[in-house]
């Protein structure tokens, strides 16, 4: 099977044996490609940010091709929900590499990233998964048997880069507004029982895996070491200072940072930071299962694909 994850600010591929629900990787691929870039003021995807997810996507074509993916699902998350345009650049993607397409809400995307941290675990009790994207923040309590509560947040290393991060590096009043923004969305959407509840979280997605290497001092990004790793308050609150302190320019030499992650990380750490603090917590358990093993689970769902038939819905539109 094979997932594709058109997000905010990476497009992600997983190509997957599903067996009885267990997911056995075969291969995975990051490019971080901006769609959500100008999304938040001008609410369009711009030409060039959908260049580069087309150029992604015609190479992840290649390589699923050459695997042997029986089905493929790609999923579209908050860049493509808040775009005006965005259903229209989803039917090209139908069109044009044959993928079957689905467009969550913020509340499945929540649901589907449960479904990916669970693929392998059980959570215990009193859990917040906390997923942070570009565009948006999912957040999940779930249990033993199944979600209690999730939401999906408008705050995302992409969409709170452009609203107060202006400054290279930025100044303490722009972190200062970033954190007060996040905490008074998280007051106003999370439910006092929730809050009072929850006793340990779980970190997903590219801005935590990230933290997470670097403050494991890695200098190359290694998969297996940040899975199920670590990453307490006060090693986040380093490393936010220290991804703060500089210019971007600097902070793309940073190992084993993506370089083209450095423009958004501080905005993405700035989240993780006041989460932790949110709900008065010490250290996020951090996962490398996430939507993109959701979304894997249901390609595995999906019906064959007849043969020369043309994706639903398809058409052409930027």
């Amino acid at each position: 099977m094979a997932a594709v994850d058109i997000g905010t600010n990476s497009t992600r591929l997983l190509v997957a044996d599903v067996d009885d629900g267990r997911i056995t990787d075969v291969e995975r691929h990051t490019r971080v490609t901006r769609l959500g870039e100008g999304v938040d003021e001008r609410r369009r995807l711009l030409p060039v940010p959908i260049a580069r997810v087309r150029n992604v996507l015609s190479e992840y074509r290649r390589t699923l091709e050459g695997l042997d993916a029986e089905r493929t699902l790609a999923i579209a998350t908050s860049a493509i929900r808040d775009a005006e345009n965005g259903e229209a650049f989803l039917g090209e993607v139908e069109w044009s590499y044959g993928f079957a397409t689905r467009l969550l809400s913020g509340h499945e995307e929540a649901l589907m990233t449960y479904r990916g941290v669970t693929s392998e675990r059980q959570l215990e009790a009193g859990t917040v998964i906390v997923d942070i994207g570009g565009g948006s923040t999912e957040l999940v309590a779930g249990e033993p048997d199944g979600v209690r509560w999730h939401d999906s947040l408008d705050i995302g290393s992409v969409r709170l880069t452009e609203r107060f991060l202006h400054g290279d590096p930025p100044t303490t009043a722009e972190l200062d507004a970033c954190a007060a923004a996040v905490q008074a969305l998280l007051a106003e959407r999370v439910p006092d029982e929730i809050r009072s509840t929850t006793a340990s979280a779980i970190g997903v997605a590219g801005t935590i895996t990230s933290i997470a290497a670097l403050a494991l001092g890695l200098e190359e990004y290694d998969r297996d070491l940040v899975h199920g790793s670590k990453l307490t308050a006060d090693d986040l609150s380093q490393q936010l200072e220290r991804l703060a302190a500089v210019p971007v320019a600097e902070r793309r030499e940073l190992r084993p940072l993506d370089p083209e992650r450095a423009p958004v990380i501080v905005a993405g750490a700035v989240i993780a930071h006041e989460a932790l603090t949110f709900f008065g917590l010490d250290a996020l358990e951090i996962s490398e299962r996430d939507i993109l093993d959701g979304a894997a689970l249901a390609a595995a769902e999906l019906p064959e694909q007849e043969e020369g038939a043309a994706p639903p819905g398809a058409y052409t539109c930027c």
